[in-house]
């Protein structure tokens, strides 16, 4: 019987409004051959008070993570947060090209190093955070045994369902193959030069073709080709009665006859995987046993390989190739037509199927036996926004580790759009930070000089930059170029729906295509997230966004399309239909969803983020450039809702992904405090530097917007003090490194694709010039004055972000390396090895330095001032904070939070809150817009003669509270006013320039 579809928001899934951190009751229910629910009480996970980010690599091992676990444990650090360990392909740098989920990596160490790391974590009293990979697995090369599996046995594999492969394209000839863009030439080229290989592993009996590290399995079905190739030669060399050259024969058959890749039956599948092993085997032992049959089979390889540069030679290896399950191609010219998913637009990192039960089971083992064995207390998805379903993922996960003893906390790499909230069904402890990061940083730039900002940046390139058409402009690109093919199969499944009912039968595949590409580009956030549980009324109005902005740029007569196009996405267009059509309509909205968020990611972060370039610091993972700072208002309410709705959220300001690290974006916010300094100082610059530029294809090299940027990049990148010649040597090779990706990223005049080797080197020796010139030159000796007030500034800035951060609402979390000054740009960059010997020393230092009397603290707190580039005053804010962390737990985990008004002369220059548990308050200071409040003065932002008058209220002040400085112990009286009492600021910043006070009932 057909049954009829009448709404698609049937709850699947129910969640408590708020997840919460207690362990409350909560009913999942998920899918699996029926509906299972499952009602169960979770103990309560283990929330971290601090996390510390490293980075594992062959360069970082177990081995030395277990060596600095002393050190961040007296620096005051709950938990190591890590980066991806399991098996990853060779010589990986950062882990996320993950080919086997079940397995260390042995780059990293062996299972017994990993467990003297969590013993040696356990004896300090630390846990451990794991960033896991959902969404995709390494592929390529040979490592991934999933993926050659695939690649040998078509849909047929076991393996088929796991990743996300569109078998059935537009182009017939692609039917039933997945497309591989890993050559360096065409096809043709690359075959006719003998670069494929065909190859035969003796000792598995198995026919492989090789290019370069890459190698592609032969089908089983086809070895035939091979095996009988001049078999009339075999017949006459061993004699047509041989019984070994009768059971050869036999086998060639048994080859044949195997069923073939598109055999839909699951028992004919089954026979295949088993047969085709026995038969290789059998192969492996008849070459073994027999030398005619080995130098018969060297022989046959030999004519498959052909000769370099005869082309007809290669007329065998062309046909076995042609009849496999993959099509081998040219990497640039291929993407229109790539047929799996992919992170991004990276071919040799393919989508996982994390829907399909089948593939969670096969690709969580380790990870649910680390979490059984209490190894892990922590998760960080990485990429949730390519899942097919996020949050039925996040459940499953959540009940799966809750099942083998411990619910996980648990942080996803959400990137939030200005104004998106996180969705509250989600059984997630908050995001890994980025808009805490964005919110943070924006506290330091002055929101009233955006328009100043904005015209210098004008008048100096020459031109308006409209940022929301850059960002449409950026992602039609995209959509183009790298993510052509993924549009390809949207556009494909879109088409079929429309076939499928007789009001819309007329939209072309061309106007579908381009119909959905508008809307894409115009869509406001990463990502929607409808499903079968339900259309949320947020989605619902960013598909009704989406729609209206696309039909305001479309060129179509008929704009009925995007109305069809609405009705599919919001699932409206299956009401009334059959299960049939609904499952299609239902399917093509999750991919969609699938397909935004990079599209969002490449366009914004990966093409904007380097062409507009008014104040950099604002050209962040998970920012808005177009959003100049933020109000201290709106910085109390955006914390105040983190407190009351997502507590244990992650606080990071600088990570693996980051465009430029914390230190880095504290210095160029400045820049936003003097906008008049700012524009003399290009003014001087680009005049100084005007005869160093190149002609490349008719214009002048760098161009304005390339120089604009490149002086930014210098003033945030500059090493403190005075370098010496490694330094400025290694200061331009990160530079060089870093422009090439950067110019290529902006994709305006090079790109990864079409590199324009003459417009790189001139870029290149542009900067080469400026950083190598004498220090007497025009342009260093104006240069490095103004750059070192920057820097100065900037740390200033960065100790007031370092407090925040350590004790807003929500888990702080260091980043390698940044417990002191870093000065670090976009990966690999920010990802160099840190050496800790210089932390260590440091902290030590400071561990004399609190068995010390207040008096001698105080004194040796403020010489820390006198000496900021060694990064000692920075460890001592994340060293104190962490400390009172631990001390008062419940403040931090548990406490309000409390805006605290600010009075006085420079009120301005001032943030400050309270956090609140019973009697026990914690009280932040930290100023901001030094430049504003300083000047040109050489001084240092403390005392009476910068603070004057300025002073924090304190609501709950009691009559025997008693308030701390937790940097010195110095006991600070408040004073009482009409309106109540206060702190007042030259006080508590008398000897270092931020603030925190301890507030405690001390009995008089």
């Amino acid at each position: 019987m057909k049954r009829v579809h009448k709404k698609a928001s049937a709850a699947l899934v129910t969640l408590p409004s708020t997840f919460s951190d207690s362990g409350s009751r909560w009913l999942l229910a998920g899918e699996k051959s029926g509906r299972e629910e499952a009602l169960f009480q979770p103990a309560a996970p283990h929330i971290p008070l601090s996390t510390y980010r490293v980075q594992f690599n062959r360069d970082f091992t177990f081995n030395q993570a277990r060596e600095i676990v002393p050190y961040l444990s007296e620096l005051g650090i709950s938990h190591l947060y890590a980066s991806p360990y399991l098996k990853a392909r060779p010589g990986s740098r950062h882990g996320y090209d993950i080919i086997d989920h079940n397995t260390l990596n042995p780059e990293i160490g062996t299972h017994e190093e990993f467990e003297l790391l969590c013993a040696t974590l356990a004896e300090h009293g630390m846990g451990q955070i794991l960033d896991f990979v959902p969404n995709h697995m390494g592929v390529q090369g040979g490592d991934n045994t999933w993926w050659l599996d695939v690649l040998e046995n078509g849909q047929a594999s076991a393996y088929a369902g796991f990743f996300d492969i569109d078998w059935a394209p537009l182009k017939l000839k692609l039917h039933g193959k997945v497309l591989l863009p890993v050559l360096g030439n065409s096809y043709g080229a690359v075959l006719d030069n003998a670069e494929l290989q065909l190859r035969f592993d003796a000792e598995h009996g198995e026919f492989v073709i090789y290019y370069y590290e890459h190698h592609f399995p032969v089908d089983p079905v086809e070895y035939p080709q091979i095996l009988a190739h001049r078999i009339d030669t075999l017949n006459t060399r061993c004699g047509p009665d041989n019984p070994v050259l009768m059971e050869y024969q036999s086998l060639i058959t048994a080859f044949r006859n195997l069923p073939a890749r598109d055999e839909s039956s699951l028992e004919r599948q089954v026979e295949r995987r088993r047969d085709k092993e026995v038969y290789k085997h059998h192969l492996a032992g008849l070459v073994k046993q027999s030398p005619d049959i080995a130098e018969f089979l060297e022989e046959n390889l030999h004519l498959f390989n052909g000769i370099a540069g005869q082309s007809s030679s290669f007329d065998l290896l062309h046909h076995l190739i042609e009849a496999q399950a993959y099509r081998l191609a040219f990497w640039r010219v291929a993407s229109d037509e790539i047929n799996y998913r992919r992170f991004f637009d990276i071919n040799d990192l393919a989508g996982l199927r994390m829907e399909n039960d089948e593939v969670f089971e096969a690709t969580h083992q380790l990870l649910l036996r680390l979490v059984h064995e209490g190894k892990l207390d922590g998760l960080r998805l990485d990429h949730p926004d390519g899942l097919y379903d996020p949050e039925a993922y996040f459940c499953k996960l959540v009940e799966r580790c809750s099942r083998a003893g411990q619910p996980p906390y648990l942080v996803v790499e959400k990137i939030l759009a200005v104004n998106e909230q996180l969705r509250t069904s989600w059984p997630v402890h908050g995001t890994t930070g980025y808009e805490f990061s964005n919110l943070l940083n924006g506290l330091f730039v002055v929101t009233s000089n955006a328009e100043r900002i904005e015209r210098l940046y004008k008048s100096f390139i020459g031109e308006h930059v409209n940022f929301d058409d850059l960002l449409y402009r950026s992602k039609q690109l995209i959509m183009k170029t790298g993510l052509a093919g993924e549009l390809n199969v949207l556009a494909n499944l879109l088409s079929k729906i429309a076939d499928a009912d007789r009001h819309t039968c007329d939209y072309t595949l061309h106007g579908l295509r381009t119909a959905l590409a508008e809307i894409i580009a115009c869509f406001p956030v990463y990502r929607g997230y409808i499903s079968s549980r339900e259309v949320a009324a947020e989605d619902r109005h960013n598909i009704e966004q989406a729609i209206a902005a696309a039909k305001r740029r479309s060129t179509a007569a008929d704009t009925s399309i995007f109305d069809f196009l609405r009705d599919v996405l919001t699932l409206s267009a299956a009401e009334g239909k059959s299960t049939a059509y609904y499952e299609q309509v239902l399917s093509f909205a999750m991919k969609f969803q699938q397909f935004t968020s990079p599209v969002m990611a490449k366009g914004m972060e990966d093409t904007c983020a380097y062409i507009y370039n008014r104040l950099l610091s604002l050209n962040e993972v998970g920012g808005d450039p177009r959003q100049f700072g933020v109000t201290l208002s709106a910085f109390h309410r955006a914390n105040q809702a983190r407190a009351k709705h997502w507590p244990h959220a992650m606080l990071t300001t600088s990570s693996h992904d980051t465009k430029r690290s914390e230190d880095m974006r504290a210095r160029l916010n400045v820049l936003s405090e003097i906008p008049a300094a700012w524009r003399l100082a290009l003014r001087r610059w680009s005049h100084a530097n005007r005869n160093l530029k190149r002609r490349v294809d008719g214009m002048l090299v760098p161009t304005a917007n390339d120089e604009y940027f490149i002086y930014q990049t210098l003033l945030g990148i500059w090493p403190l003090g005075e370098p010496d010649a490694n330094e400025m040597a290694n200061l331009g090779f990160r530079l060089s490194e870093y422009l090439v990706k950067a110019v290529r990223e902006a994709k305006v005049y090079t790109s990864w694709i079409n590199p324009n080797t003459d417009y790189e080197d001139a870029i290149l020796a542009f900067v080469d010039t400026l950083i190598n010139a004498p220090a007497e030159s025009a342009f260093l000796t104006d240069f490095l004055p103004f750059q070192r007030r920057i820097a100065q500034l900037g740390m200033f800035n960065s100790l007031s972000q370092t407090l925040i951060k350590l004790t807003a609402p929500g888990v702080p979390d260091i980043y390698q390396g940044c417990e002191c000054w870093n000065f670090s740009l976009v990966d690999p960059d920010n990802r160099r090895p840190v050496d800790f010997s210089h932390p260590r020393t440091l902290l030590n230092a400071l561990q004399t330095l609190a068995t010390q009397t207040s008096q001698h603290r105080c004194a040796g707190v403020r010489a820390l001032c006198d000496t900021l580039e060694d990064g000692q005053a920075k460890l001592l804010v994340i060293k104190a904070a962490l400390a009172l962390r631990k001390r008062w737990s419940e403040v931090f985990q548990q406490g309000s939070y409390l805006p605290l008004a600010v009075k006085g002369e420079y009120a301005a220059h001032l943030c400050a809150y309270a956090r609140i548990d019973g009697r026990r308050s914690v009280i932040t200071m930290v100023p901001r817009f030094f430049a504003r409040r300083l000047g040109e003065a050489n001084t240092l932002p403390l005392g009476e003669e910068i603070w004057r008058d300025t002073a924090v209220e304190i609501p709950f002040h009691g009559p025997d509270t008693q308030y701390t400085c937790a940097f010195t112990g110095k006991i600070l009286p408040p004073f009482k006013q009409l309106s109540g009492w206060r702190l007042p600021v030259a006080q508590v910043l008398a000897g270092f320039p931020v603030g925190l006070v301890i507030g405690e009932n001390v009995p008089s």
